[in-house]
């Protein structure tokens, strides 16, 4: 566990929230689920780490595939997991969500002896909740002695400390067991033991938020106003009242004789359409301005932008925004009411959002197929050893990369299925063609159907890669057939959650010159294509490599980058290749193939050499190209 200062910590619930991908149905009629993080106090955690903030969670997980998606999501996102214990005895929670329209949105919790509802007085690291400035409760671990024991161990050191802390009444009925397993869509429930409890705890806190049913349990009246003042009565916290449409009200003193005399922030008026997870949304806008010193109209404002996110997309953590999509937001305002139809800021919620980060990149290419059946049919070689080359291919680059960051592949899917199966979860980057190889006009591999419904297939991981041969100079009709199949794939690619890989070869044909490159980068952006990465050809000159980048980050600044090809040109070659390349920041590395594994191959289909000599070839001739790459990127 490290020193680091953090902003705040969370504590509390933790799940998985599987999400009915069907929209106006019943949940029993749901044909498929989307995984996300869940539960209030991991949303709150994420969507703070989007805006900036150093934010933590203290929860427990399974010690199962459950339990490490959550925290390798969290991770991917920024927050600091050294406060999540995995239990060796109990299941993560899950959680199955439907959106049957914007005002039902029926739900399942599965928390039997789940994981999260063991956390323990023990788990709670003094050191570690000395790191933050604010600590975060939610209202659902105080229903049972053992965590509300933990909790309110945090808040007491947290206080100690001189910390700030909040709470998140976050009152679900069922959780408390109020309402069956049936009524997890249950937001009020009368119960003077809940209220009881939860006003034994309202002094500890410095913000207390929620919604006026929430805090209608809190004060024990349905008498919003009333309820506000019981509230006070226990507590000198500032008091944010939740009103839906409405917006939200502070009340930092005396408690006013109605909602409209508390301090407001400005409202967006959007369209519904998912109301799961908005207010973790809004609780995560809220933190933000509240800790980083704003006046509350401004943390409302903040608040209610983050909440607007919330209810207009599917899913509640991957709908939070990040903090450029907010500012970029909250300058330009509501342009289209349905704002997951905005593509304007759809593009900037899905740039900013990515997780990882690959500064550098150095790809072996080995997704080619035409080459490797020619070859292959040059010495007689059955057609299935190709995959079984692909699988060498891919221990030399695992011996080359070490587990180290910045190392890929490139593999095909058709020919080399069992090398991408094998190079699942060891930490390279991933991208696989689905280009019909050679085709012009562009046709896409039959794998992906009509539709691309294939896509849905791909592991998350899998970054799309498509190679068209175009030219600013194509006719009319070759232009507009071909430009039709990428619009309609890269829509299928970010329905799908994957990352697009373009790569253009106009030198395929027709001649090039400084501006050849760069025009077709300014066409595909200004028709709405916006690849998170490209890949391109070696340019002879810096001011075609100028021209270009310069066109990328014009029209994408939030772009992956690119990475420069290889052409099977010589080493001699692709050194000099480089050194032009790695002058340009936006280019972060190379993909290449052929160079390090075209006279291998043939060696081996030969049977010349044996798998051990192929692998150890190509892991020489990988990492010499590393080295050049280095050497051209950092002298």
């Amino acid at each position: 566990m490290s020193d680091e200062k953090l902003d705040l910590i969370t504590i509390g619930r933790s799940s998985v929230d599987l999400y009915g991908g069907q929209v106006g149905g019943r949940l029993e009629d749901m044909r498929s689920f989307d995984k996300y993080l869940g539960g209030s106090p991991t949303n709150m955690a994420a969507g703070t780490a989007r805006l900036g903030l150093k934010s933590a969670l203290i929860t427990r997980v399974g010690n199962e595939h459950m339990g490490r998606f959550i925290r390798e999501q969290l991770k991917a996102e920024g927050v600091n997991v050294d406060g999540i214990i995995t239990d060796d005895e109990r299941l993560t929670a899950l959680v199955l969500l439907g959106i049957r329209d914007k005002d039902q949105f029926p739900l399942i919790f599965y928390r039997e002896n789940c994981a999260d509802m063991a956390l323990c007085e023990a788990d709670i690291d003094a050191r570690f909740i000395a790191r933050a400035r604010c600590v975060v409760a939610s209202g659902t671990h105080l229903s049972h002695p053992q965590v509300e024991a933990a909790t309110l161990k945090a808040l007491n050191l947290a206080r100690e400390n001189g910390a700030k802390t909040a709470l998140d009444i976050d009152y679900r009925p069922n959780l408390w067991g109020l309402a069956g397993h049936g009524d997890g869509e249950s937001r009020f429930v009368e119960s003077a033991a809940v209220t009881a409890k939860l006003q034994a705890t309202l002094h500890l806190f410095d913000l207390i938020v929620g919604t006026e049913e929430e805090f209608h349990i809190a004060g024990g009246t349905t008498d919003t106003m009333q309820a506000l003042r019981n509230v006070r009565k226990v507590s000198d916290a500032t008091l944010v009242c939740k009103r839906g449409a409405d917006g939200a009200v502070a009340i930092s003193g005396d408690i006013p004789k109605n909602l409209d005399e508390g301090e407001a922030g400005e409202g967006f008026a959007i369209k519904v359409f998912n109301v799961l997870g908005a207010g973790d949304g809004f609780m995560s806008g809220l933190l933000k301005g509240w800790l980083d010193g704003e006046s509350w109209p401004t943390a409302l404002k903040y608040a209610n932008a983050c909440g607007a996110f919330a209810v207009s997309r599917h899913g509640c953590t991957p709908a939070y925004p990040s903090l450029a999509e907010l500012e970029y937001f909250l300058e330009r305002g509501v342009i289209e009411p349905e704002l997951r139809k905005d593509a304007e800021l759809e593009q900037i919620h899905w740039a900013t959002n990515r997780h990882l980060d690959w500064p550098e990149l150095k790809i072996f290419a080995f997704d080619h197929r035409v080459q490797l059946e020619k070859m292959a049919d040059a010495v007689g070689a059955d057609h299935a050893k190709i995959g079984e080359f692909k699988l060498l291919c891919l221990t030399a680059a695992e011996q080359v990369a070490q587990g180290r960051d910045d190392y890929g592949l490139l593999c095909d899917s058709r020919l080399g299925e069992d090398a991408l199966h094998a190079a699942a979860g060891k930490g390279l980057w991933i991208a696989r063609p689905v280009e019909w190889p050679a085709s012009r006009p562009l046709t896409l591999e039959p794998e992906l159907g009509v539709d691309f419904g294939g896509l849905s297939e791909w592991p998350r991981e899998h970054v799309v890669k498509v190679l068209c041969f175009c030219h600013p100079d194509d006719e009319a009709e070759m232009q507009a057939e071909q430009e039709a199949t990428l619009l309609r794939l890269a829509s299928a690619v970010r329905r799908n959650r994957l990352e697009l890989l373009l790569e253009v070869m106009p030198s395929k044909v027709g001649a090039t010159d400084d501006e050849t490159t760069a025009k077709l980068v300014k066409r595909f952006y200004e028709i709405g294509i916006y690849p998170d990465w490209w890949k391109l050809e070696p340019m002879k000159s810096a001011a075609a490599w100028e021209n270009t980048c310069k066109a990328v980050a014009e029209h994408d600044p939030h772009c992956r980058g690119i990475v420069v090809l290889g052409l099977d040109a010589p080493q001699a070659e692709l050194a000099a290749s480089f050194a032009l390349a790695a002058k340009q920041p936006l280019v972060k590395g190379f993909a290449v193939g052929r160079t390090i594994f075209g006279a291998t191959a043939k060696q081996w289909f030969a049977g010349e050499v044996n798998d051990a000599e192929a692998i150890g070839q190509m892991a020489k001739n990988y990492s010499s190209l590393c080295m050049l790459w280095d050497k051209a990127r950092h002298g």
